[in-house]
């Protein structure tokens, strides 16, 4: 009897333990999948501004910072054209010709990741936001102390155009 009631309490104990970790899983998995982004510095600045004004203060806080708009890709406008209607949504590549020469500088691989980019997006509330990954989490990874001072600077450039543009 001692020896049944042994093995039943370890069995308990084996099933407590499953339960635990399952649950410990489970709350492991909720929390990834209501992480909004996947990477870490992602900056997402939620506006009083509908769509359309906040990429027009976008692109002019760009150009007050000396950067400049490279590339533009809009899934909302490729739709449009279809006859589509979705929400608001353009991604904004922006750089500049000597910060590039200085990145190449301090690593060739890191030029995958020029132009940096800023993602803007309409909500269901007709605001809009602005999201952007800071330059020196970007570059983070190619361990290079030359790309890591660009970034610092490209930070405060990053910075300020998100503030102007959500004036």
């Amino acid at each position: 009897m001692t020896r049944r009631r042994t093995k039943s309490g370890l069995n308990r104990l084996i099933a407590t333990c499953l339960l635990v970790i399952a649950s410990i899983t489970s709350a492991s998995a909720i929390a990834a999948t209501e992480q909004k982004w996947p990477y870490a510095d992602t900056i997402t600045i939620e506006t009083r501004h509908d769509f359309a004004t906040l990429v027009t203060r976008v692109q002019a806080a760009v150009k007050e910072s000396g950067l400049f708009v490279v590339t533009r890709a809009s899934a909302s406008v490729g739709a449009a054209r279809r006859e589509i209607s979705i929400p608001g949504n353009m991604v904004l590549g922006v750089f500049r010709n000597d910060f590039a020469v200085r990145m190449l500088d301090a690593s060739v691989p890191a030029g995958i990741e020029a132009p940096l980019r800023f993602y803007l997006y309409e909500n269901t509330d007709g605001t809009s936001s602005l999201t952007y990954r800071t330059p020196s989490s970007v570059f983070a990874p190619y361990n290079s102390e030359a790309l890591s001072t660009l970034a610092a600077e490209l930070d405060e450039m990053f910075a300020a155009i998100a503030t102007a543009a959500n004036r």
